[in-house]
């Protein structure tokens, strides 16, 4: 891809209709290297401290591990697959001490100075790669559902609306070591968006509805229009939402650096 780009970059959070928010982001510039950043969305579950004490562990793991990291010469892909295990190993620790059953899912991504983006994920948080307004790439559940659409026993808009949506096989926290997947990819350009988010918001979208709103509105415009109709699509019913919204930009004059909107919606932020 180009050298030359700016990434324009918004978050948003929800607590939607639930008593308590549960999910925890963070988008994080490297400390030290210019167009370096690394996005997380974890969703807690088990209770309301149970949960979110797994998503805040997700949170802090990373914000530990990215400090440490040194772009061009440490393996991203290890990088992120050693904080969903290192927070696993952590929340599991903690719910034997608390007698407590703290999950959350992990979603991941590095964006590096050169433009090579890594990513890695456990359970039903997603990180989707856009190109204008067509899917390139997105991450495949650890769900049950998920296995349902693999061995074509119904479409991804039955899984969507299926009961048992929510049931997820694999997730940070749990008895069994959890599945980690990973990609990456060097084909960014500009003109693309990455968005990672909570099932809180992609459970009321298709992708297509998706890749229309991340081409035609900015960042922060897009995650504050997401947020808004996956709230009216809820009906009353909705989960916590999570969302982080990238876009690559043409460089304004060129200049190497990354331009961030955050927090992007306050306006909406832990809101009902």
């Amino acid at each position: 891809m180009a050298t030359s780009y700016r990434v324009n970059a918004a978050t948003g959070t929800h607590r939607g209709d639930r008593e308590y928010q549960q999910d925890q982001l963070v988008l994080l510039p490297h400390p030290r290297a210019k167009r370096c950043l690394m996005g997380v969305v974890a969703d807690g579950m088990g209770g309301r401290s149970g949960g979110r004490m797994a998503a805040d562990q997700v949170v802090l793991t990373a914000r530990q591990a990215f400090e440490r990291y040194a772009p061009g010469s440490d393996d991203a892909v290890a990088v992120l697959k050693q904080v969903a295990e290192e927070a696993h190993t952590v929340i599991r620790l903690t719910a034997v001490a608390a007698e407590m059953e703290p999950h959350s899912t992990f979603a991941g991504f590095i964006l590096n100075p050169e433009g090579d983006c890594h990513w890695a994920h456990s359970g039903d948080s997603r990180i989707y790669h856009f190109h204008s307004n067509v899917l390139v790439k997105r991450t495949k559940d650890h769900s049950y559902v998920q296995t349902l659409v693999d061995k074509g026993e119904m479409t991804e808009l039955q899984a969507r609306d299926h009961p048992q949506s929510n049931i997820l096989l694999s997730c940070l926290g749990a008895e069994d070591a959890p599945q980690i997947n990973t990609f990456t990819t060097r084909d960014l350009r500009v003109g693309d968006s990455l968005m990672c988010c909570s099932d809180g918001l992609w459970h009321y979208f298709t992708d297509e509805e998706l890749g229309s709103t991340l081409a035609t509105l900015p960042p922060r415009e897009a995650a504050e229009f997401l947020i808004t109709k996956a709230r009216q699509r809820g009906q009353g019913r909705g989960d916590n939402i999570s969302i982080i919204v990238l876009r690559l930009e043409p460089s304004e004059t060129q200049m190497k650096a990354t331009t961030f909107e955050m927090p992007s919606i306050a306006s909406i932020k832990s809101g009902r």
